[in-house]
């Protein structure tokens, strides 16, 4: 990645927090906190790794995107609207009546959402179903699923997993945020998924860790999940991230997984942002 590439990327995921920070504090509510963690890999995934197009977001042969943590829509409706898929206006309307971006994604409504997600642990299955499918029919689709770290408690996680490697679907990314802070608490206080890297080994997956808030990072590991293909074997990476990257006030906080900013709040945020939108562009 040249460092211009990087320098876009990184003013591209600017935009995808303040997007955020404006759909949660339209909405007074939402979840900014793991929407934020995973503002990057939003960014990473929509810029440069997928293969889509906004102008024909049901194009046939286009890879797909599951959000397993369903909750942290408003980072995917912020990674759409700045991609093109929808107006980045219409953010401010998250989880108003009558508006087409509702807490969770809907594919019926939103422009760009490859599967209706809301209640954890479904999300991969969906997901590995698609892989399938695409080995069914030949085609050269990926397919990539974003799940939580305390999302990974749920059962169902697990046996969609065991199911991908059986199958061999070394076209299935799994990503997990691996924030460690989900709505009650820390993910090792609340229920503690380490080692995540020898579970999802012994599942059958290829396994990569990597610092989910540094592009170069990112462009590594997705790498490995391309270099992976023809193994049989799906690739599961594991994001180490910030809970609330990007705004002071909710970095590493877990009072903000599921609360939005108040106008002063809003400001701070936005003000932060801005700044280090300046700091890239000069």
């Amino acid at each position: 990645m040249t460092d211009r590439e990087k320098k876009e990327l990184q003013l591209a995921a600017v935009r995808v927090r303040e997007g955020i920070l404006t759909a949660t504090h339209g909405a007074k509510c939402g979840h900014p906190g793991g929407s934020l963690s995973a503002a990057d890999v939003f960014t990473y995934l929509y810029f440069k790794e997928m293969r889509i197009d906004p102008k024909n977001p049901r194009w046939a042969d286009r890879d797909r995107f599951v959000l397993s943590k369903g909750h942290t829509a408003p980072g995917l409706y912020s990674a759409l609207a700045n991609r093109g898929f929808f107006p980045v206006e219409d953010l401010p309307t998250l989880r108003h009546l009558g508006s087409y971006l509702q807490g969770h994604p809907n594919m019926s409504t939103v422009p760009g959402v490859d599967m209706s997600t809301g209640s954890l642990g479904q999300g991969l299955s969906a997901a590995a179903g698609m892989a399938k499918g695409a080995k069914v029919l030949g085609k050269d689709v990926n397919v990539y699923a974003l799940c939580g770290d305390g999302e990974i408690a749920e059962g169902q996680i697990w046996e969609a997993t065991m199911f991908s490697a059986h199958y061999k679907l070394d076209n299935l990314c799994i990503i997990v945020d691996v924030n460690g802070l989900q709505i009650d608490g820390p993910t090792a206080q609340v229920m503690n998924s380490a080692p995540l890297d020898e579970k999802f080994a012994a599942f059958g997956c290829d396994v990569v860790w990597a610092d989910g808030n540094d592009f170069d990072a990112l462009e590594a590991a997705f790498g490995c999940f391309h270099a992976n293909h023809g193994s049989g074997k799906p690739t599961a990476i594991l994001l180490k991230t910030l809970k609330g990257k990007g705004v002071s006030y909710m970095e590493g906080q877990v009072g903000w997984h599921g609360k939005a900013p108040n106008d002063e709040e809003y400001a701070q945020g936005m003000a932060e942002l801005a700044a280090a939108r300046a700091a890239l562009e000069v």
